[in-house]
């Protein structure tokens, strides 16, 4: 018999959660609820006493890290409006101020700068709101120096080992191209351009700063890890490459200079090691936390102690200190203990052929307890659409599946990590050939003999909300019911309204999603915009909305909600004033879930 789970023990804020060590590896500190917010607390290592740092009460702190022994910074933004500020507070609490105070202006990390303790590189938008100039940001003072004037059409940069700005990333919209200087005082120079479906992308530079290593998928498939001459814009040395997945993250050791491990994705995370010590590191934390996925969240600048973090698709996991001198792994808490794994759902990872002979990669979770026959279903596409979906503790599928639904999630084309002709083969196909891919892993299921094919519904976010949208427009007898968040609804005022810093991607988007200057595009952005066919929508629906959401807009949802009740149609609209693109507050969250269960009770059961 399945135990029912309170809802709240899902949703609810962790007890405590990003625990980092300090640089000199004797304190902790870690994101923890005050007033249903998270602020960032400390503790000296090995001892009880917790000292809370900050004290916001109406948003969460988004993200911090150690710029120093003695010095914090942290993200956060304001209602949702995603314009993040630069915080910066001493551990004991003193000069606690705003680094970038500037009105409607987003500040981007460019580099931390593990060995200034008194700087930072930032970008900020606040000379044009569309373009993004390098700045060093004085951690203290908030004092800026601009490092490189941006002349409109650059989107990246990166700094060497040494702090300077030495390599930028500039695009025309659809072409990339890799810019380059031997010092902060010498001109950019363009070494490489591509059209955006390739590209070499600079991870860090190597250890003597004259190359760099990146990722590439240029002239081959699948994205590959390489050794790259900077100056001549021309790859030197195939470090790795996986024959199905891209291949993108690479880490190193900066006291020894080595590279260390490069990690994937298959249908689950997997590592390749370049260094001998830290795979000895992980196979002895694999022996000593058996059954879990082990990631090393934080390290101290000696790298002898070190953060685990343990993980799984059952569980939030929990964190660890590891003295490597001494061997000595000691738990330091459990992120969200009131959940137990043992009455929880495993992700199982499956595939399916779409009707065009593609494989799609997903996950399923199938309530425990009970039958795996015949089942309730939510149909979960991912948002994106460019990015894809992960096995591990996903807490609305846990939800689900303890309310007795299964879960279906899928790789659609388009979903990264897949390789180049995957992602492209989603180009102008919302709604078209990518919402196939979602139908044929419904009909899969069916077939299967796992879903009542009377009882599914689908339930997605973002891009996912443009599908849910879209599923229950353009195949209006495959869903009972739906559950969009923060959707797009029409293809035309999500183009309109992006926020300024996508405009210099635009004429990448038109070529992903659609140009409506162009006749035929127009029409099929039209067919395709599910606000214009709400007569085909016969499903019940529920709509979920934050007011400042900058990226899909509230006249997305408002759009479709008052063509609906025009036709008399009656919507159940969720709309939150102080949230953005998903909700980050807990009393927020706990209201969302709490009326799409009784929306789904309603419609599925």
């Amino acid at each position: 018999m399945r135990k029912r789970i309170a809802l709240q023990d899902f949703f609810k804020n962790p007890t405590r959660n990003n625990i980092s060590l300090s640089p000199n590896g004797k304190m902790l500190a870690w994101l923890a609820p005050y007033k249903s917010r998270m602020n960032i607390h400390l503790m000296v290592v090995g001892q009880k006493e917790v000292t809370r740092l900050t004290h916001v009460e109406d948003r969460d702190i988004s993200g911090y890290f150690w710029a120093s022994d003695d010095r914090i910074l942290y993200v956060r933004d304001f209602g949702g409006d995603e314009n993040f500020h630069v915080f910066g507070v001493n551990i004991d609490g003193t000069n606690n101020q705003d680094l970038t105070p500037f009105d409607d202006v987003k500040a981007m990390f460019i580099d931390d700068l593990r060995d200034d303790e008194n700087h930072i590189l930032i970008s900020l938008n606040k000379r044009i709101p569309e373009i993004f100039d390098p700045y060093r940001l004085n951690i203290h003072t908030g004092a800026l120096e601009m490092v490189a004037e941006n002349p409109g059409n650059i989107t990246g940069w990166m700094a060497d080992h040494n702090g300077a700005i030495r390599v930028a990333i500039a695009t025309d919209g659809v072409n990339s191209s890799l810019l380059y200087r031997p010092t902060e005082k010498d001109p950019f120079n363009i070494v490489l351009t591509t059209n955006f479906r390739q590209q070499a992308s600079p991870l860090f530079f190597t250890f003597d700063n004259k190359h760099v290593y990146a990722t590439s998928n240029l002239g081959r498939d699948k994205s590959a890890i390489v050794k790259f001459d900077i100056e001549q814009g021309k790859e030197l040395e195939l470090i790795y490459e996986h024959p199905d997945v891209d291949v993108e993250v690479m880490s190193y050791s900066r006291k020894r200079k080595v590279l260390t491990a490069i990690s994937y994705m298959t249908w689950k995370r997997q590592r390749h090691f370049l260094d001998e010590e830290v795979e000895k590191l992980f196979h002895n934390l694999e022996k000593k936390l058996k059954g879990y996925v082990i990631n090393i969240s934080s390290h101290s600048k000696d790298e002898t102690k070190y953060l685990v973090r343990t993980s799984s698709d059952r569980s939030l996991g929990a964190y660890y200190y590891y003295d490597k001198e001494l061997d000595r792994l000691d738990k330091l808490v459990e992120v969200s203990p009131w959940l137990n794994e043992d009455e929880l759902a495993e992700m199982k990872p499956i595939s399916y052929q779409s009707r065009d002979g593609l494989t799609i990669n997903g996950y399923l979770t199938l309530p425990i307890g009970g039958a795996s026959k015949n089942l309730p279903i939510i149909v979960n596409p991912h948002g994106g659409p460019w990015v894809r979906d992960n096995w591990g503790f996903n807490p609305e599928v846990q939800f689900l599946a303890n309310r007795g639904y299964g879960v279906l999630q899928m790789n659609y084309r388009g979903s990264t990590g897949y390789g180049k002709a995957f992602w492209e083969c989603s180009f102008r196909q919302w709604g078209l050939k990518m919402q196939d891919d979602i139908s044929d892993g419904v009909q899969w299921l069916i077939d299967q003999g796992i879903a009542d094919s009377n009882r599914i519904g689908i339930y997605g976010g973002s891009y996912g909300g443009y599908a849910t949208l879209a599923g229950v427009t353009f195949t209006p007898d495959l869903y009972a019911c739906a559950v969009d968040y923060v959707g797009v609804s029409n293809l035309f005022t999500f183009m309109e309204t992006i926020p300024p810093y996508w405009v210099p991607y635009l004429a990448m988007l038109k070529e992903m999603v659609g140009d409506p200057d162009i006749p035929e595009e127009f029409a099929v952005m039209k067919a395709t915009s599910p606000v214009f066919h709400v007569d085909k929508i016969k499903a019940p629906l529920m709509v979920v909305q934050g007011a400042k959401d900058p990226r899909v807009k509230q006249s997305e949802s408002d759009q479709l909600v008052a063509a609906l009740r025009k036709r008399g149609v009656e919507v159940e609209y969720i709309l939150k004033e102080n949230e953005g693109h998903g909700f980050r507050n807990e009393e927020n969250r706990f209201e969302f879930y709490e009326a799409m269960e009784q929306f789904l009770g309603k419609y599925l059961s």
